[in-house]
């Protein structure tokens, strides 16, 4: 029988409405929307439920949002008697509804945590100044010499090495602009992304600086779920090393595919995504196309996956 991994998505896969129908059906869900409540002190459950859209979509919400949300549909899974995964992994913010599901720190702190995170990364570059985007179908090595040659005009990094043949870059905009230019020559395809921080990048430093102070005030366990982290694209346990990883992916690359692969190295052959969207299910089956990949997002999916489980 091979391993279970449980994966967590982030930024981008919000949208109003999110996780109400395991609110109204499931008390462990309610209480994680109540909770989220308390530990912030204003109406996130509101602009998770009723929008508008554009609230939602600032960063300063929409992190402790999805992170609430995948949170609220994991502890229904537990209450309808999911198994224990043998791995968990989060992609960028992800990482801490994975942190929380391995009982590395308590829910109550990790949604606060994720709305500093996302208020610090919104303070670090005015808006309009940077921008991100995905080049498609280009392997990473291609578009890193892209992101090289263009820094002439500014700074451009890799940001989100999502699959072999998607990687997201982020910057400066007239950098990302030159980098996206030069890797369509090479015959790549480049999206912009609707984005309000340049996320992953250098340009985050300062952002990771001012949050490394409540990461140190946060108290964070040793686990025994193995969390399989962005910046290292390593299974970690230990409180500190976790705390350091969680400071540096801020502004340094997601190896999401990366993960998924030393993941099926350790024997992985089942992923689960839980929380809103399939935007990790669809990166899994490209980087990994043998392996079983499920989503839970709606109350519907808990009976189709734990079947096939």
């Amino acid at each position: 029988m091979g391993k279970l991994a449980y994966i967590f998505p982030g930024q981008g896969s919000q949208y109003v409405g999110m996780g109400y129908d395991f609110y109204r059906e499931f008390a462990e869900s309610a209480d994680v929307f109540h909770s989220a409540e308390t530990a912030l002190r204003y109406s996130i459950t509101d602009i998770i439920f009723k929008g508008p859209e554009e609230e939602l979509n600032r960063t300063i919400n929409t992190q402790p949002a999805i992170l609430t949300t995948s949170m609220a549909i994991y502890r229904a899974m537990r209450a309808k008697g999911f198994p224990e995964p043998d791995f968990v992994a989060g992609h960028s913010l992800g990482e801490y509804t994975a942190l929380c599901v391995a009982g590395g720190v308590e829910f109550f702190e990790a949604v606060r945590l994720a709305h500093l995170r996302g208020k610090y990364m919104q303070e670090a570059v005015p808006e309009g100044k940077g921008a991100m985007a995905a080049i498609l179908k280009l392997p990473p090595d291609k578009v890193e010499e892209a992101c090289r040659l263009a820094q002439e005009a500014g700074i451009v990094e890799p940001a989100n090495y999502n699959s072999p043949e998607q990687t997201v870059i982020s910057g400066e905009k007239p950098a990302v602009e030159k980098a996206g230019q030069i890797a369509k020559e090479m015959g790549g395809k480049v999206i912009p992304l609707k984005v309000s921080v340049p996320s992953h990048c250098s340009l985050m430093k300062p952002a990771a600086d001012a949050f490394r102070l409540k990461l140190a005030q946060t108290p964070i366990k040793n686990i025994t779920l193995p969390l399989v982290q962005n910046y290292t694209a390593r299974e970690h346990t230990m409180a500190p090393e976790i705390r350091e990883n969680l400071y540096r992916q801020i502004f340094s690359p997601v190896r999401w595919y990366q993960s998924v692969l030393y993941m099926v190295e350790g024997g992985v052959d089942t992923f689960v995504e839980i929380g809103p969207k399939n935007v990790l299910s669809k990166l899994v089956q490209q980087t990994v196309p043998h392996v079983r990949v499920f989503n839970v997002e709606k109350v519907e999916d808990l009976e189709k996956v734990i079947r096939a489980l």
